[in-house]
């Protein structure tokens, strides 16, 4: 018991700490005080060695079945295998919340490591925003969301068990990912605040703003894709994305934070949109801890939700309006910074760029109205409303398709004008192909208008980034060809980000479209043709599990009469909670996936769910392609100086 003690006493110091980090920096650079401006560095290395401290006592505790502690009673049993009890620790809201703030001092003290170029004044502003955030966050914790509260003298001896939903591989490592995303971009929030405390905003501002936007929207497209991941072969449905409202949660943050990404970009280069980009900045961050109050806050119904206490969500809620509501007061009345250091025309990259900026920010708007429209409702008394996947279809799909085209064409626009003949001559040849490669492929595959449009715009952005790379590397006047690798990392990760997305979008299109879907009762010995395969159930057995039992299916897959897979599902039965589970059976490949998951008994068989989804796999090789490309770029030469010019960062007199 005296190691959880531990931990929670550290959690209460880290507080301390995180208040003096928000404190004194700020003071220090009122009152012209180094020592003090120089406490934030150590401040942030205190703090973080605190938080952990107190994760690795609350998972020793996990580890060692001390079931005295409520939060492990009630996530954790004594047959629960070892390796799902360490990502039991955030398998439930406490531990969530716990790693939620263990991540953001982890953000913070990369932040003071990595910022030895940044002028100590604007060092001391950023990392005293964080020290604010963490303060907000930890008082959270202790105050509402203790995980080291105890149940003595009382406590069951062998726990209530870990959710089964939560009993995967997929719960290690999904959750730090989306944390590590959501949390990162309080960093670039922390950049913008700095700059408007400092009365400056400008290229030097942005150029360091962005490769820790850049992270963040890496760990964060992984996080949603590893939950998309998680949904397909976990809850048995055999979809990927049911626009849930912890689902939509995370995809918001991701929209506004890919149009930061865009519009530092811009700024970095040309000294344009400095208003837009802080209003994103803050909107990025205001939508990752409104993504904490959907989760927490019990307003919500989803098999991804964690809490069921408003009193914790009005606390998150009361976190997000005086961190916002500050930051828009501080936007206002530092106003007249932003002007613009240069001018564009109509045509031009710095168009193009705002324009999916706008469809982006239209499109998380979107999103947002869908999500929480129904608690409207209901707050306002006009009825229950349930607002689904047909909606958010109907809208998103033109909004997707505008972007893709403005997409296509950005990266080949120059910067502050473009001569409009020369770009035509520059896509026809291109747009003429994708339009026959198209129209071929939905011939083959089954003609819809939808997929014609949508893949010929994919097979446009395609095209056009393999032109523009082959422009970027042809030989130039004195005869050198200039190879892809001497490219700036920048661009190469622009452009596998890119290319990322329209292998997700792809394959979102194809097996949206395109898949089979069977739902019958078979018995021992039955077949079912779906698509070109025949699926054989030959036996059914009883498997015994550490803390389940389970009815094992065996189905052989058989292609054209060859025996090609044997799939295994199972309808699995926890002991402790009693609750049923399905375990999906896969049949993974590159242009397809067949899926088999176990219903309930149904007279003298039992109930199948087969799908053949063509595709589907390529929704997830697409985010680790934007993920890769993001790290790329992230890591160009010209974001590791170590020292720029102190001007550039000094505020104006």
């Amino acid at each position: 018991m005296i190691v959880p003690e531990l931990g929670h006493y550290a959690l209460g110091l880290a507080l301390i700490v995180a208040l003096l980090q928000g404190v004194l920096p700020l003071w220090g650079v009122r009152t012209g005080n180094r020592a003090l401006q120089e406490i934030s560095r150590s401040a942030a290395y205190a703090q973080f060695i605190l938080v952990l401290f107190a994760f690795l006592a609350l998972e020793y505790a996990f580890l060692h079945n001390d079931f005295t502690l409520t939060y492990v009673a009630e996530n954790s049993n004594t047959q629960l295998p070892f390796y799902y009890k360490i990502p039991a620790l955030w398998g439930g809201h406490e531990g969530s919340l716990l790693l939620w703030a263990l991540v953001l001092s982890l953000w913070t003290a990369a932040v003071a490591t990595c910022s030895g170029g940044l002028p100590l004044d604007v060092r001391a502003r950023v990392l005293a925003v964080l020290g604010w955030i963490a303060t907000a966050f930890l008082a959270f914790v202790l105050t509402t969301s203790n995980p080291f509260l105890h149940n003595l003298p009382d406590f069951p001896p062998d726990g209530a068990d870990l959710n089964p939903l939560l009993q995967d591989p997929g719960l290690i490592i999904h959750p730090p990912m989306l944390y590590m995303g959501y949390v990162g971009f309080a960093v670039p929030f922390a950049f913008a605040m700095a700059g408007l405390l400092g009365g400056r905003l400008d290229s030097a501002w942005a150029r360091w703003s962005r490769p820790w936007t850049l992270v963040a929207w890496c760990f964060l497209s992984l996080g949603i894709a590893l939950g998309s991941w998680w949904s397909y072969y976990v809850l048995g449905w055999g979809g990927w994305w049911f626009w849930d409202p912890v689902e939509n949660a995370s995809f918001m943050p991701w929209l506004a934070g890919s149009a930061l990404l865009h519009s530092l970009a811009v700024t970095e280069k040309r000294g344009v949109f400095k208003a837009w980009t802080t209003l994103l900045a803050i909107m990025s961050f205001a939508l990752s801890v409104l993504g904490t109050f959907l989760v927490r806050s019990g307003v919500l119904t989803s098999v991804h939700a964690f809490a069921s206490d408003p009193s914790r969500g009005f606390f998150v809620l009361g976190i997000l309006t005086v961190m916002v509501g500050s930051a828009l007061i501080l936007f206002a009345w530092r106003a007249p910074l932003f002007v613009s250091e240069s001018r564009y025309q109509l045509i031009s990259r710095e168009t193009f760029v705002l324009a999916n900026n706008l469809f982006l920010v239209i499109a998380c708007f979107v999103v947002f109205l869908g999500t929480l429209f129904p608690l409207l409702s209901e707050v306002m008394h006009w009825g229950k409303i349930s607002v689904g996947p047909p909606y958010f279809n109907t809208v998103f799909r033109p909004l997707a398709l505008a972007m893709l085209a403005f997409m296509a064409v950005g990266s080949l626009v120059r910067w502050k004008q473009h001569d409009v003949a020369d770009l035509i001559r520059q896509i026809r040849i291109s747009v003429v192909m994708a339009l026959l490669l198209a129209a071929l492929a939905t011939v083959l595959a089954g003609w819809h208008t939808l997929v014609f449009v949508a893949l010929a715009l994919l097979m446009t952005v395609v095209l056009i980034i393999g032109r523009d790379i082959l422009h970027k590397t042809r030989h130039d006047h004195l005869g050198r060809w200039h190879g892809f690798w001497h490219l700036p990392r920048s661009y190469k990760g622009m452009q596998l980000a890119h290319l990322g997305i329209v292998v997700s979008i792809t394959g979102i299109l194809l097996t949206s479209f395109y898949s089979i879907e069977h739902d019958v009762r078979m018995g021992v010995g039955d077949k079912v043709q779906v698509g070109p395969y025949t699926f054989h159930l030959t036996a059914m057995k009883k498997v015994e599990g550490p803390n389940y039992t389970s009815q094992e299916a065996e189905v052989d897959v058989l292609d054209h009469g060859q025996l090609i897979r044997v799939m295994h599902p199972e309808k699995r039965m926890y002991s402790v909670r009693m609750m049923p589970m399905t375990k999906v059976a896969l049949a993974p490949g590159f242009i397809r996936d067949l899926y088999v998951a176990l219903g309930e008994p149904s007279g003298a068989g039992w109930a199948v769910r087969i799908y053949y989804k063509p595709f589907v796999r390529w929704i997830w090789m697409g985010a680790l392609l934007m993920a890769a490309g993001g790290v790329l770029a992230a890591s160009d030469r010209r974001y590791r100086v170590r020292r720029m010019q102190q001007s550039t960062l000094e505020p104006r007199a």
